[in-house]
């Protein structure tokens, strides 16, 4: 048996975000995810950092938590987020009414905005359509999912956090109408223990009604599912928003090299049901034009889609209007088990947006602190997500390799930058490119391969960006397959392995398969069908 004084169910933002606090609080907190950190909704959405102007009409109180939050994480984690900026345009299909709302909501919500010319809008965006009749600046931004989720996780550990991937947590253990422990599975060696403690967080995100259901507590989790589409290049140099109310392929939200196209709305049974759809696909097109008349014209590497898991309780009320999820409100409801149903020691937190990740885990630690009799008080808001990296390493990595992937790899590597790059140093052939399309040195997948929480080529890729660049893992992921042998006995491992990473990319391919795409992935097929003999599940 295993004790932490806090178990965290849920390894998203919002779980590593409370795991981080807890732990810079002096509270042991030990959490469990069972994939690795940030595979779920976390790593599948428009990553956009929310202004709040988004949500000012229809959710002001939303708005004010997204402007708040923004201002925060633009401080405490410069690295992970790039300050783009954002529009939001009026063409001839929205109403003027809804753009005089939707000044005076954002002024009521605090967030700045000023009116440029659609003149000098079309001359910094050039492929934006030319019909557009107002255009407003708003603070959005763009934020890595992944860079975000794991900084917070190291910085849990530097203060003493646990993490746990790939163990799921079976059921809640019980006694007295208390809650006092969890039954975890290791997913990868089958083994079956309990970790005791004193308050469980179900930070779970779209799984969270199954964990309470595990004693019988009803919560009412909505899956929404929400389909996106990646361009090849990046398109637009902000973010760009259609000045309506939310709906379906109004956003688009520049990533690096690409541009992601976003997003539909669908309740769906299970958070498990992400495929995306050639339909939605087609829809997301269709919309799109309207800002980008010559949407056709540019190449779709992927679509992908992601589970809001949205909460409401009036949901299966009967009589009640079961509306779409974009009128769900999109702020989150922490919920104490014991004042709801009479359960103690059980915490859940719902709803809620990744802009507000932050501040969701403030609001959780703060109660789970207050039970615990714990007087320190949050400092996430105020204290740096990485660590400085010192100038000697920023010099060592500019001499060791190209220019442009030097940043991405000391931010993404944080305390683990200087053995890498005293790798390359010792045999600068690990300093080659390994994925050229993410700039990820052979060094640095080599390093993410060795960690003990890394088991599968998926978690190279959430760590690296292995994979995720305009060939979709055709060349990258060959070579980074050697590196995990020392981790895999047999060959055939090693070719389940290569297989099941391959489907992960297909199947967000798969809609989008015409045209130059269409091209690559027959490329793709014949080195890996022909050559290396994979074949599809």
């Amino acid at each position: 048996m295993k004790e932490s004084k806090v178990v965290i169910i849920g390894g998203g933002a919002t779980g590593v975000g409370i795991l981080r606090d807890l732990s810079m609080r002096g509270i042991s907190a030990l959490l469990l995810e069972q994939g690795d950190l940030a595979h779920g909704t976390s790593s599948r959405f428009h990553g956009l950092l929310h202004s709040g102007a988004r949500y000012a009409v229809k959710d002001p109180g939303s708005a004010a938590e997204c402007i708040d939050e923004n201002l925060i994480l633009k401080q405490i984690a410069p690295h992970c987020i790039s300050d783009t900026g954002g529009w939001f345009v009026q063409t001839r299909d929205d109403s003027p009414e809804y753009v005089e709302q939707w000044t005076k909501a954002c002024a009521n919500a605090h967030i700045p905005i000023s009116e440029i010319s659609p003149s000098e809008a079309c001359r910094k965006e050039p492929l934006m359509s030319k019909d557009v009749l107002r255009v407003f600046e708003v603070p959005d931004a763009t934020v890595d999912g992944f860079k975000i989720v794991w900084a917070n996780a190291k910085s849990a550990k530097r203060y003493g956090g646990q993490f746990k991937t790939y163990h799921q947590a079976k059921r809640l253990i019980m006694e007295n109408n208390r809650v006092v422990g969890v039954s975890t599975k290791n997913l990868l060696t089958g083994e079956e223990f309990m970790v005791s403690c004193d308050i469980v967080v179900n930070a779970s995100g779209a799984w969270a009604s199954h964990v309470t259901g595990s004693i019988g507590i009803p919560l009412d989790v909505i899956c929404d599912k929400g389909t996106l589409l990646a361009f090849n290049q990046r398109l637009f140099q902000r973010v760009i928003n259609r000045l309506r109310p939310s709906g379906d392929g109004d956003i688009f939200v520049p990533h690096e090299t690409i541009t992601i196209l976003g997003t539909t709305s669908e309740f769906v049974d299970s958070p498990e049901e992400n495929d995306p759809q050639e339909e939605e696909v087609n829809k997301l097109l269709e919309i799109g034009r309207h800002v980008l008349p010559g949407i056709m014209k540019n190449r779709v590497i992927r679509a992908f889609s992601g589970i809001r898991p949205l909460h409401r309780e009036d949901h299966d009320v009967p009589g009640v209007n079961k509306e779409e999820g974009r009128n769900v409100s999109r702020s989150f409801a922490l919920i104490d088990h014991e004042l709801q149903d009479g359960i103690q020691g059980l915490i859940s937190i719902v709803g809620g947006k990744f802009t507000t990740y932050r501040l969701m885990a403030e609001k959780v630690s703060d109660r789970v602190a207050e039970k615990l009799g714990s007087m320190t008080p949050c400092r996430t808001a105020t204290e740096d997500l990485l660590p400085v990296i010192p100038e000697h390493l920023h010099k060592k990595a500019a001499q060791l390799l190209p220019y442009a992937p030097v940043e991405k790899m000391l931010e993404r590597l944080q305390e683990d930058a200087e053995s890498v790059l005293t790798e390359i140093q010792r045999d600068p052939r690990k300093g080659q490119m390994l994925c050229e399309c993410e700039m990820v040195s052979a060094a640095e997948v080599e390093k993410a391969a060795s960690d003990e929480d890394t088991h599968h080529l998926a978690d190279i890729r959430r760590k690296t960006r292995l994979g995720m660049g305009t060939c979709q893992g055709a060349f990258c992921t060959y070579r980074a397959l050697p590196l995990l042998w020392d981790k895999k006995e047999k060959y055939d491992a090693l070719q389940d392995e290569l297989r099941n990473f391959l489907n992960q990319r297909w199947k967000g391919i798969r809609p989008v398969l015409w045209g130059q795409q269409l091209r690559e992935t027959e490329l793709t097929r014949a080195i890996y069908a022909s050559i290396l003999q994979v074949r599809e599940n």
